[in-house]
C-alpha cells in the first residue's frame, strides 16, 4: 500500500506545483495588462507623474519611425509638446500577445485631424516598463 500511495502524492504535488505556476503566470499577465492600460490612460492626458511612475529609471523608449531612442528623462521632458498634440485625441489599444515579460500592443492614435495605427512593444519587469518600441503600421486606423 505504501508503494502506491507515494506516487499518488508525487503526482498530486506535481499537479499543485503546475497549478500554482499557471496561476502565477496568469497573474503576471494580468499585472502587465494593467500596466499597459495605465500607460495609455496616462499618455492620453500627458500625466507626468503617472508616466514617470510606470517607467523604470533605465528605460529605453525607441521610436522606430523617427530613429530615436529616449531615456526616461528625455521622454518626460517631451511631454509638454505631446500634451498639445494629444489635445482632443483618443487612443484605443488592444493587447495582441504577452509572453516572457514582453507585451505587444496595437494602438490607434485618433487625433482630431488624422489617425495612425501603431505596433508597440513593452518589456515589463517588477511592474515597471523597462523598454518600449513604437512603429507605425498604417496611416489610418481602418485595420484596428
Amino acid at each position: 500500500m505504501n508503494g502506491t500511495a507515494r506516487p499518488v502524492r508525487n503526482v498530486r504535488s506535481a499537479v499543485f506545483t503546475a497549478a500554482a505556476l499557471l496561476i502565477a503566470i496568469v497573474a503576471a499577465r494580468a499585472d502587465d495588462g494593467a500596466i499597459i492600460n495605465r500607460w495609455y490612460s496616462a499618455l492620453l492626458v500627458a500625466d507626468r507623474t503617472e508616466l514617470a511612475d510606470l517607467l523604470a529609471d533605465d528605460v529605453r523608449i525607441k521610436l522606430e519611425d523617427l530613429d530615436v531612442v529616449q531615456s526616461k528623462q528625455e521622454f518626460i521632458a517631451a511631454l509638454d509638446e505631446w500634451k498639445g498634440a494629444v489635445a482632443g485625441a483618443a487612443i484605443r489599444h488592444r493587447i495582441e500577445k504577452s509572453e516572457g515579460g514582453v507585451t505587444t500592443v496595437i494602438a490607434c492614435y485618433d487625433f482630431p485631424d488624422n489617425d495612425m495605427l501603431m505596433q508597440e512593444t513593452f518589456a515589463v519587469t517588477d511592474n515597471r516598463i523597462t523598454a518600449s518600441s513604437q512603429a507605425a503600421i498604417a496611416e489610418n486606423c481602418e485595420a484596428y
